[in-house]
C-alpha cells in the first residue's frame, strides 16, 4: 500500500512538472512569470489564498472550484489543474505598427488592465487566457486607428481607449475575462512626419498671432472713431447751444435796444410837448448837423453836399419844417380816427329829466 501512494506521488509530481514545462513561451519571461501560479500537490487538506481559484477535476473531469480558506480533496481522484488568480492583471502590449486613416505609419505600444471574472471559461474557454486577450488588443487597435487621421489619434486617445475597451469585451465574455482598461503609452510617428508638424504648428501660432494683432489694430480704429464721434457730436452740441445762447443774447439786446429807443422816443416826444419844446429840438438837430458834418471825408473819398451846407440855420429850419409836416399828418389821422356824437343822441342828452314822485 505504501509503495502505491509513493509510485501515485511520484506519478502526479511528474505530470505538475510536465504541466510547467509546457506553459507557453509567452509566460516564460519574468515579468510575466508573476500570472502562472504553479500547481500545488493534493494533501487532502488545503488552504487556499485569497483572490485565488483552483480549479478541481476528479478522474479527469471538472469538478468543483475551490474557494478561498480550508478545503478537502479525494487522493488520487482529485488533481488540481488550473490556478486563477482574481486580481487584476496588467499586461504591456508591445509596440507595433498601424496605418492611419491619412496613410501616416505609426507605432503605439499601450497597457492592458484584466480581470478573470470566470475561472471555470478562463480555464475551459481558451487554452492561455492572457495571450489572447493580448492579440486582441493588438488586431483591435490597428482597426482602431485605420479609422481615424492622425490629428484625430491625438486628440481622441481616450475615445479610442473605450472603443478598444468595448471591442475586447465583447469577444472575452466567451472566456471568462473582463478588460477594465486600455491605455496608450506612446505614439511614436516617423521623422519627416514630425518636422511636418511642427511647421504645422509653428504656422498656426503664426496665424493666431496675425489674427489676434489685427483684431487689436481693428478695435483700436474702432475705438479711434467712435472717440471722434463723440467728440464731434460734444463739440456739434456745444456748437449749438453756443448759437441759441448767441440768437437768446441777440434777441434780447434787440429788445433792450427797442425798449430804450421806444422810451427815447416817448421822453422826447414828451420833451416837445411842453414850452420851448421846438427850440429844443432846433438845439438838438444843430448839434447833430454840426457832429455828422465834422465826420465828412474819414471813412470814403466820395462826398455828395448841398448848396448850403455852410448855413446850418436854413438847414435847421428845413429839419424843423419837416418835422412840423410829419406832426400836422399824424394830427389829421388821429382827428380822422376820433368818432362824432350824432345830433339825436345830443338832443336826448339835453331833455331834462322827469320829476322824482
Amino acid at each position: 500500500m505504501l509503495r502505491t501512494l509513493c509510485r501515485t506521488g511520484g506519478a502526479v509530481l511528474k505530470h505538475s512538472q510536465r504541466t510547467v514545462r509546457t506553459v507557453p513561451a509567452l509566460w516564460a519571461t519574468q515579468a510575466q512569470q508573476r500570472w502562472v501560479s504553479s500547481l500545488p500537490m493534493n494533501t487532502v487538506v488545503l488552504f487556499v489564498p485569497q483572490q485565488e481559484s483552483w480549479v478541481v477535476e476528479r478522474m479527469g473531469r471538472f469538478h468543483r472550484i475551490l474557494e478561498p480558506g480550508l478545503n478537502f480533496l479525494i487522493p488520487i481522484l482529485d488533481k488540481i489543474r488550473y490556478v486563477q488568480s482574481l486580481k487584476e492583471i496588467v499586461i504591456d502590449v508591445p509596440e507595433q505598427s498601424a496605418v492611419s486613416l491619412d496613410n501616416v505609419t505609426l507605432q503605439i505600444d499601450g497597457v492592458l488592465y484584466l480581470r478573470i471574472l470566470d475561472p471555470f471559461k478562463a480555464s475551459y474557454g481558451v487554452e492561455d487566457p492572457e495571450y489572447a486577450v493580448t492579440q486582441l488588443a493588438q488586431t483591435t487597435m490597428r482597426s482602431e486607428l485605420g479609422k481615424l487621421t492622425l490629428d484625430k489619434v491625438f486628440r481622441e486617445r481616450e475615445t479610442l481607449n473605450t472603443n478598444i475597451v468595448h471591442s475586447i469585451n465583447q469577444a472575452s465574455d466567451d472566456w471568462g475575462i473582463r478588460c477594465l482598461r486600455y491605455e496608450i503609452k506612446d505614439i511614436h510617428v516617423p521623422p519627416r512626419v514630425k518636422e511636418s508638424m511642427q511647421m504645422q504648428v509653428e504656422a498656426e501660432r503664426k496665424k493666431r498671432a496675425t489674427v489676434l494683432e489685427s483684431e487689436g489694430h481693428k478695435e483700436a480704429a474702432i475705438n479711434v472713431a467712435e472717440g471722434r464721434k463723440q467728440a464731434q457730436i460734444l463739440a456739434s452740441e456745444g456748437q449749438k447751444a453756443e448759437q441759441i445762447n448767441n440768437a437768446a443774447g441777440e434777441a434780447n439786446a434787440v429788445l433792450a435796444k427797442a425798449e430804450a429807443k421806444a422810451k427815447a422816443i416817448r421822453l422826447l416826444s414828451e420833451a416837445l410837448a411842453e414850452q420851448n419844446g421846438n427850440a429844443a429840438a432846433s438845439l438838438s438837430v444843430a448839434e447833430q448837423y454840426v457832429s455828422a458834418f465834422s465826420k465828412l471825408a474819414k471813412e470814403s473819398n466820395t462826398i455828395l453836399l448841398p448848396s448850403n451846407s455852410g448855413d446850418i440855420s436854413g438847414m435847421v429850419t428845413q429839419a424843423m419844417a419837416i418835422y412840423g409836416s410829419l406832426a400836422k399828418q399824424s394830427s389829421k389821422k388821429i382827428e380822422r380816427v376820433t368818432p362824432v356824437t350824432p345830433e339825436w343822441a345830443m338832443e336826448k342828452s339835453e331833455d331834462p329829466a322827469p320829476p322824482a314822485q
